[in-house]
């Protein structure tokens, strides 16, 4: 049966009736004067009601003290079931809680904080997995090692003896990765790749409007360091300490006013000379003539005050 269904049955009287009882063990349950005005009561099914009063309490605009009362079948005292205090259709509540993992934002661990990276991370994949590890019937297996071991130590000193761990053989996929340091239980995957990627081309790429600005691009510039594996096909890392980017990792189409042969700057050119192409003085009138004569206060060209012959 729905709670609509159960709700909609008639409440019990003598229940419906508790209104001091129910008022009672909300001032218990909070304190006095912070109990309202009894709002409703509704059926929550036999002999079972919940009464409804105003929460007064700062902060909890809104919400309700609910008291459920209730009474055993032909017994005239009721009794206390339960008071809680909820939220209405129009009361404050808090934003929906969110998991820290989908909080969490670039910039927000601080020191000594710790990131838990999950198992399944799809931004990480196995590393070094030991693959090349010798069978159990190898002369290089830990088995026959330790048995190898045991013959050449003293039965009086092999109890003080420390655990000796096995030292890669030279030529095999584990000492390679450790003379690399790469003998990591996890690296970046493809798909995590592709993120950082996107990430750094998003800040420093060619989309930005420093890079829009730019005489040339940072493939070109010598202050660009370049990185090594597949992401140095399209990025480096900058070292120019008077760019925007410095230390930070750069699209190779990225570009800022600190490129290295924007120094280069043209030369300031001379001003030229004032060029005469006539000798002769024109009129200009500083007023039309409404009858088409001569205009008071014009330059004439024959004038002797020019000193012109």
């Amino acid at each position: 049966m729905s709670a609509a269904t159960t709700r909609s049955r008639t409440p019990d009287r003598l229940c419906a009736e508790a209104v001091d009882l129910a008022r009672e063990a909300a001032e218990e349950a909070a304190y006095p004067g912070v109990v309202g005005e009894h709002i409703t009561l509704f059926s929550e099914g036999d002999r079972v009601v919940t009464h409804l009063f105003e929460a007064k309490e700062p902060g909890y605009r809104g919400w309700r003290w609910a008291v459920t009362v209730a009474r055993a079948s032909r017994a005239k005292v009721v009794t206390l079931d339960e008071t809680v205090l909820l939220p209405g259709p129009d009361s404050l509540q808090p934003p929906e809680w969110v998991p820290w993992s989908e909080r969490l934002r670039p910039g927000d661990m601080g020191p000594g904080d710790l990131l838990p990276t999950e198992a399944e991370d799809l931004r990480l994949e196995p590393g070094w997995t030991g693959e090349d590890a010798p069978p159990p019937n190898s002369l290089l297996s830990e088995e026959m090692e330790s048995q190898a071991l045991a013959e050449v130590v003293d039965a009086e000193d092999a109890e003080l003896t420390a655990p000796v761990t096995p030292v890669p053989v030279r030529g095999s996929i584990t000492s390679v990765a450790e003379e690399l340091g790469m003998r990591r239980a996890r690296v970046l995957s493809r798909y995590g790749l592709h993120l950082a990627a996107d990430r750094w081309d998003e800040e420093y790429g060619p989309k930005t409007p420093m890079a829009q600005a730019a005489p040339a691009t940072c493939v070109s510039c010598a202050f660009l360091i370049p990185v090594s594996g597949s992401l140095g096909q399209a990025f480096g890392i900058c070292a120019n300490e008077f760019g925007p980017a410095d230390g930070h990792v750069v699209s190779l189409s990225y570009g800022c006013g600190g490129h290295s042969e924007a120094a280069v700057m043209p030369k300031t050119p001379k001003p030229t000379g004032p060029v005469h192409d006539s000798m002769a003085v024109d009129a200009f009138p500083l007023r039309p003539d409404p009858e088409g004569g001569s205009v008071p206060g014009a330059m004439d060209p024959e004038s002797e005050d020019l000193g012109h012959s």
